[in-house]
């Protein structure tokens, strides 16, 4: 299954956006656009569709329906939010349509309430929501049918689908040291990492961890024979040796690595996770901090071999103007973000005014995006 289109309405930044998504989507935009609000809109399906999730808990870890809703909203879409996706199984199997529309109540509680919960299979209606047992029971509508077993049986796929998301933002220290994670979302940021890696059966994560270990070889030379070890608690532990002028080197752990390598260990891992689960998503926040730029012009051919490799969808936010360059990029894989009065718009690269005579004339998607991206008033920032 996979992504074809996205649609936000009065979410955080977004008023209204309609984004095609294709293998690959690179967001862009100033800073406070809405790069990351945008994954997080599939991050909250996610949430949703999770066991143990469920829409009031996704809205509660937010910060509840007043901090996820456009500061622009006003009446648009009677100020409900809402997310809406087109999925796609395959080359021949069925076209799914899901929409989910929310609102708060008036009352005291200010409880997450449904507003519309629409399912389409092929076009054909399969829920649609609020029914008349909705009505007769108001205390339904905090609950999504997406989120209950008893009534998803005909639109599993896509609840299998959301619950698969995958989000990647590591935070080096939260692997080093986990308890310094806050909130159920610290697993997204690392502090889980070294528990999900020892959760995995170990013949596959040897063999994840050694096609790692060559990839590091090549960017970090001295840094071979990773593993993952257990300390005299049995906390997890990522080890490896380190060559240097002793013959047996030393070996070091996570505390030991820097930034930069942790955060690839992570990326190459989480594109591991996805190889093999057909239409898995990946989404990546700023994969190119504390890597060289060699490392950051290589990634796009990563991250495309991978997609193609594990069926997946990759869908990143970046500032790199390395990302941007590379010449494999097309320009309706590029999204660019703006922010304005009535919330941020999104326009893919390929409807830039004048974009394809620039490319023409010699200039990169870099250096033509570079001004639409950049604030507008950024030059004064050296005044201070």
């Amino acid at each position: 299954m996979r992504i074809e289109h996205l649609s936000l309405m009065n979410w955080r930044n977004f008023k209204t956006v309609d984004i095609a998504v294709g293998d690959r989507l690179f967001v862009v935009g100033p800073n406070a656009s809405g790069k990351s609000n945008l994954l997080d809109a599939l991050m909250f399906l996610r949430d949703v569709a999770t066991v143990g999730g469920g829409l009031q808990q996704a809205l509660k870890i937010r910060g509840g329906v007043a901090r996820v809703r456009c500061l622009a909203a006003r009446n648009f879409n009677h100020g409900w939010v809402g997310i809406e996706l087109d999925l796609r199984t395959g080359r021949s199997g069925p076209t799914w349509t899901y929409q989910l529309h929310f609102t708060r109540e008036r009352r005291e509680a200010h409880r997450p309430i449904i507003r519309r919960e629409l399912v389409k299979k092929d076009q054909h209606t399969i829920l649609d929501r609020p029914d008349v047992d909705d009505k007769a029971d108001k205390e339904r509508l905090t609950q999504t049918s997406m989120e209950q077993v008893n009534s998803n049986r005909e639109f599993r796929p896509v609840v299998e689908f959301l619950a698969a998301v995958r989000y990647l933002h590591l935070v080096p220290q939260l692997i080093r040291d986990p308890e310094l994670a806050q909130g159920p979302n610290g697993g997204s940021f690392g502090s889980d990492f070294l528990v999900r890696i020892a959760k995995t059966p170990e013949r596959t994560r040897t063999a994840r961890l050694n096609r790692i270990n060559t990839a590091l070889r090549s960017v970090v030379p001295q840094l071979e024979n990773l593993s993952l070890e257990r300390d005299e608690a049995g906390r997890p532990h990522l080890q490896a040796r380190y060559r240097h002028w002793r013959i047996e080197g030393a070996r070091q752990d996570e505390q030991d690595f820097s930034d930069g390598t942790l955060r690839l260990i992570g990326l190459l891992w989480l594109l591991q996770e996805g190889s093999g689960k057909a239409g898995r998503v990946i989404l990546l926040e700023e994969p190119e901090l504390s890597l060289h730029t060699e490392i950051v012009r290589r990634l796009p051919t990563v991250l495309s071999r991978a997609a193609r490799h594990g069926k997946s969808q990759i869908i990143l936010s970046t500032h790199s103007t390395e990302l941007l360059n590379d010449p494999g990029l097309g320009l309706d894989e590029v999204l660019v973000l703006k922010p304005g009065d009535e919330g941020t718009t999104g326009t893919a690269a390929s409807r830039i005014s004048d974009v394809d005579s620039l490319l023409g004339a010699g200039m990169s998607l870099a250096e033509i995006l570079g001004p639409e991206t950049a604030p507008p008033s950024v030059h004064q920032l050296t005044l201070l």
